[in-house]
């Protein structure tokens, strides 16, 4: 089921339209819809090319938070092979916000870090909605300095709305593990990109965006503070 924002209710009725006739044809068959249909998929078309030319800040920022926008593990399936994520800090816990590993893109090695929002309930819940806690900061960075140990490009994939702000998160440091990782990132000697593919909110965003290289893809929003 598509998910529309308020913005793109006039694209919802025409596209309500679409599948009602549709389902007509499918329950008639001797129905022609052919031409309707096509008629009313081009307007449809026509009118999210014209919403999205004239898109105000606002709507450029739930555009960003769109639930069905590709996550990291959407990209990572779709452009990295052999992707086998690393568990841990080696302090305290795992912390599923964020997911990092080794894999090749395009034949060459890297190593992967990025936050997981989750795309339902459930693995919205195991992710946090991508707010990482202080032990996902340190394996990124566990992860980063492994990478430069075996010379691997590093590639973040930024997508936050801001670090997780609990008591929890707190109290195990979650300023001090995002410093620590603008400092190493910063010292870091194999290149890092870093790629905006949805929010990048606050320190939350800054705790893996620090790179050579920074890319925002359209329609995605990066804010430190």
């Amino acid at each position: 089921m598509l998910t529309y924002l308020d913005f793109e209710k006039a694209v919802a009725e025409l596209d309500g339209k679409i599948e009602e006739l549709r389902r007509l044809a499918a329950a008639d068959p001797a129905v022609p819809i052919k031409d309707d249909v096509s008629r009313l998929e081009a307007k449809s078309a026509q009118l999210v090319r014209d919403l999205y030319a004239k898109l105000t800040p606002w709507q450029k920022t739930l555009v960003a938070r769109h639930p069905a926008r590709p996550h990291f593990y959407d990209y990572v399936h779709t452009l990295i092979e052999d992707f086998t994520p690393l568990a841990g800090d080696r302090s305290f816990a795992e912390d599923n916000a964020i997911i990092g590993g080794p894999g090749n893109f395009r034949g060459r090695a890297v190593m992967v870090i990025g936050h997981e929002k989750g795309n339902d309930t459930k693995s919205r819940l195991k992710h946090n909605f991508g707010m990482a806690q202080p032990d996902g900061y340190r394996k990124a960075i566990r992860l980063m300095t492994m990478a430069e140990r075996f010379g691997l490009p590093v590639i973040t994939l930024v997508d936050t709305p801001g670090a997780y702000p609990g008591i929890s998160a707190e109290e195990r440091g979650q300023a001090e593990a995002i410093a620590r990782n603008l400092f190493e990132m910063a010292q870091l000697k194999v290149p890092i990109l870093c790629y905006i593919i949805g929010e990048g909110a606050s320190g939350g965003a800054l705790g893996i965006g620090l790179g050579d290289r920074g890319v925002m893809l359209e329609y995605t929003w990066y804010s430190v503070i």
